[in-house]
């Protein structure tokens, strides 16, 4: 064996696991901390108030904050108009800074509020593009995440056609994912540890490994996609160890935190591809058919999808005003 060989063998080892899971899966960030972003260097980053109002906290940020308010003080705006404006030019600020950072995209969340609104969601995913164009940043580097609801999928779907990209998340089961896929959505984002959460409640017992539900939840959603041929990416989220993360390595993409980032870039323990277009195709999967009455029924049947996405909204939505007290508080 050359010595060029064992040298590159020696570098494939001493890779962690990080880095090695980047080989198959795009990493996204799952941070508004741009600084952090930039230490682990993901391919894109997402973004929801919870996080950019955790950010808002940091001294280092109190510059960007403070130019974002003072412009728009003189838009003429008043009273909920004008915090909402504010609060609209903070999200999309933030997003901007992190495609300084990350060479692809960063997903931007709608207000939760509208969850159930498709007029009102449509409305604000094509106001939040508009400030991201009017600062030079093309539609295609931005995806708005929208929660996926009836209402937020079919929101999505005319957005889809008109170019703007969405990120439907939490997405706890698969009459969710299938809609999704019929919508032509770019991205989804199901939710493993929320899931993890409910069954480890309800069960009153730990979960690990392949067994994990909600590792389970997206391998079923990724094998259904592969088998049907369906573009759209899956995005394993919100994540409670690194267990989970390895479980899913292969999928499109995994939106990880800063914590787990790091975890993972200090283990050179090998990461073996779990999720392989060619085993998915392979998969005995029927295909789901779907109206509205099928879709909101099976949602309904399924008690944690059912409990997880009433509280993630309600979680988001609290998050949205929050960040909305905060921008008050600064006027």
């Amino acid at each position: 064996m050359s010595t060029a060989v064992i040298e590159e063998k020696k570098t494939e080892k001493t890779l962690n696991q990080l880095d090695q899971l980047k080989s198959f899966t795009k990493v996204v960030a799952d941070t508004a901390d741009f600084e952090s972003i930039r230490q682990y260097k993901p391919q894109d980053a997402t973004t929801n108030p919870s996080l950019v109002y955790a950010a808002t906290q940091k001294p280092e940020y109190a510059h960007l904050i403070e130019q974002v308010l003072t412009d728009r003080k003189k838009s003429g705006l008043s009273g909920s108009a004008q915090i909402e404006d504010m609060c609209d030019h903070l999200l999309v600020q933030f997003g901007c800074d992190i495609l300084q950072v990350v060479p692809g995209r960063v997903s931007t969340e709608t207000d939760a509020r509208l969850s159930f609104d498709v007029e009102g969601s449509i409305a604000k995913a094509r106001r939040l593009i508009q400030l991201y164009e009017e600062r030079g940043i093309p539609r295609e580097r931005v995806l708005i995440k929208i929660a996926s609801t009836w209402e937020g999928i079919n929101a999505a779907e005319p957005l889809t056609k008109e170019g703007i990209r969405c990120n439907l998340t939490l997405m706890f089961s698969m009459p969710q994912a299938v809609r999704c896929a019929e919508a032509k959505v770019q991205l989804i984002s199901p939710f493993v540890g929320r899931i993890y959460d409910w069954y480890k409640k309800e069960m009153k017992r730990d979960y690990t490994g392949a067994e994990d539900p909600g590792v389970q939840s997206v391998t079923e959603i990724y094998d259904y996609y592969k088998k049907f041929d369906i573009a759209t990416e899956v995005m394993g989220a919100s994540f409670r160890n690194t267990g989970q993360i390895l479980e899913l390595a292969g999928c499109d993409c995994l939106t990880i935190s800063p914590e787990l980032m790091d975890a993972l870039s200090k283990s050179t323990e090998p990461v073996e591809q779990k999720l392989v277009p060619k085993k998915a195709k392979s998969t005995n999967i029927e295909k789901l058919q779907l109206d509205e009455k099928k879709f909101r029924w099976l949602l309904n049947e399924n008690a944690m999808a059912t409990e997880k996405l009433a509280e993630g909204i309600r979680k988001f939505a609290a998050d949205v005003v929050k960040l909305e007290k905060f921008v008050t508080g600064k006027i």
